[in-house]
Formats: structure tokens, sequence, C-alpha cells
């Protein structure tokens, strides 16, 4: 038997499930957009929305005021150009004392790329909270005409976080591998990317400690580059202030450049290359100075 729609019941039927219909279709979420990696020089990865958020200007130091990394520098360039070549190059890890560079080599040797090699590099921040949507970037990257550094800032893991596995697989042994045109660098605080607590804790409480620990600490074996960051010495962070004195301008006495910073240094309980900025921030509002 048919059923005819032009009966009372079957319209009133058709109409309500016309109005569901359509009432589902304005609350589902719009499709993704494309990112394009060509739209900005820099992106943020949006796990939310599964895309990438372009950055019209990256926070960043130029590469030549970064003092007291010198060996770093060098090393991190040379990897990073060799990749934007299309050379074999490693990901990376940046680890050791805070405030002395590590994010800011990264956008620094980024920007130096892309002036020596117009627009050969996408530099693109994942959120450590993200990783385990990792392999969906990685996804949209692969078929991407253009070579992009992943970048995770302040990288590390507690007790009860597994996101660790998904970056494991990604960096080495997964299935699908990581994209030739994609390199991953991160850094952080820690050599291993877990507290000394943590590995105790691991050794001690585990049915097998040194697999218990080496699961983890194999981590960090998967970065093909390692680039150690240690806290300077008084003639290197004086270097540093006097690097960014000139570099902008700000004519001070180097007696009196040096007892300053000397006194900023104490007042924070440590040297280092944020600190330095720092110091030179407050320089530079007192001068009337502006520094970008």
């Amino acid at each position: 038997m048919t059923t005819d729609p032009s009966t009372p019941n079957n319209a009133l039927n058709l109409a309500v499930l016309t109005r569901i219909a359509d009432a589902l279709e304005r609350l589902a979420p719009p499709p993704t957009a494309a990112s394009d990696v060509h739209a900005a020089d820099g992106f943020i990865w949006d796990a939310a929305h599964g895309r990438l958020e372009p950055i019209a200007k990256i926070n960043r130091i130029p590469i030549k005021l970064l003092q007291g990394i010198e060996l770093q520098r060098r090393t991190l360039f040379e990897n990073t150009e060799r990749f934007a070549l299309g050379l074999p190059a490693n990901n990376a890890l940046l680890w050791g004392a805070r405030g002395m560079g590590k994010s800011s080599l990264v956008k620094a040797v980024h920007a130096e790329i892309n002036v020596k090699h117009p627009g050969s590099l996408a530099l693109i921040e994942i959120h450590r909270e993200d990783l385990e949507t990792l392999p969906k970037l990685l996804h949209i990257l692969r078929d991407a005409d253009r070579r992009s550094v992943v970048y995770c800032d302040d990288l590390s893991f507690d007790h009860s976080d597994n996101s660790y596995k998904s970056l494991k697989a990604v960096l080495e042994g997964g299935i699908e591998g990581r994209p030739e045109s994609v390199l991953f660098y991160a850094t952080s605080n820690r050599r291993h990317l877990m507290a000394r607590d943590m590995i105790e804790n691991e050794r001690s409480t585990a049915i097998n400690p040194s697999e218990a620990v080496e699961e983890k600490v194999s981590l960090s074996d998967r970065f093909g580059l390692w680039l150690g960051f240690h806290s300077c010495d008084q003639d290197t962070f004086f270097a540093m202030i006097e690097g960014y004195a000139q570099a902008f301008g700000i004519n001070v006495p180097r007696e009196q450049l040096h007892a300053e910073a000397r006194e900023w240094s104490v007042t924070r309980g440590s040297r280092s290359g944020r600190v330095a900025w720092q110091y030179i921030q407050d320089l530079a509002g007192r001068h009337g100075k502006i520094v970008s």
C-alpha cells in the first residue's frame, strides 16, 4: 500500500520532519575550513576546531640579540636550514635553565630562515594539552606544499598524563610516521621531560622498574637533536644587556648599565636572558624608547 502525501496527516508529518531537519542543519557546526599554510608564516593549532589560526605578527627577538647561546644558535639554525632546503634534519629538544632563550631561539631561527629563504617555512605552535590531537594536525600538513616546524613550548608530563604516547608514536615508530614536510621542536626545563620524583616513583612502585621508567624516558631519545641551555654567568648577562641597549639606542654609561643590571638581577634572584630582557623593558621605558 502506498502513502499519499496529500492526506492531512501525512502532510502534517512531512512538514514537522522538514522543520526538524532544518533546525538540526542550523545547529550543526559549519564545515571546517581548509587550513592554508601559506596564509601566514606563523600559526597556532586550534585543536577544538581542527584548524590552523594564522598569526599576523610572531612575538620574537632578533637572533643577533640572543647572547651566550652561540653554539645552540648555530646548531639549530643549520638543522632548520637543511630541513627548509629539503634535506634530512632532526627533531629537536631544547632543554635546560628557565629564561635562557629556548623558545626565543626557535622563533628567531624560523624568522632568520625565512629571511634567507623567503616563504620556505611555517612555524606552528601546538599547546602541550593538545598533544593528543597531534596526529590530526599532521594529517592536515601531510599533503601541504610548504614545510612546517611544529613547536611545543614548555613540554613536560606528570604522573597521570598519557599524552606523551601520541607524541612518541609520531616522532618515530608509528605506522604512518611523521610527514617529510614536518619537523617537531620542543622546549622543556627537563632533559627527560618528566620530573626526577616521577622517575623515582616509577622505579619504586612498578613491577618492572626499568621498563616503567624506560617507557617515559625513551620519549626524549626520539629527538635526534638535544640542545642544553644553562644558567649564565655575570659576564654573559652583561653582554646581553649591552647588546639590547645598543640595538635599541639606549645611551647609558657602561658602568651605570652594569650597576643597574646587577641590582635588577639581585632583586629577581637570578641571571638569565629573560631577566635581561625585563630589565631592558624597564630601562627603555624610563628613557622613552620603544622596544619591539
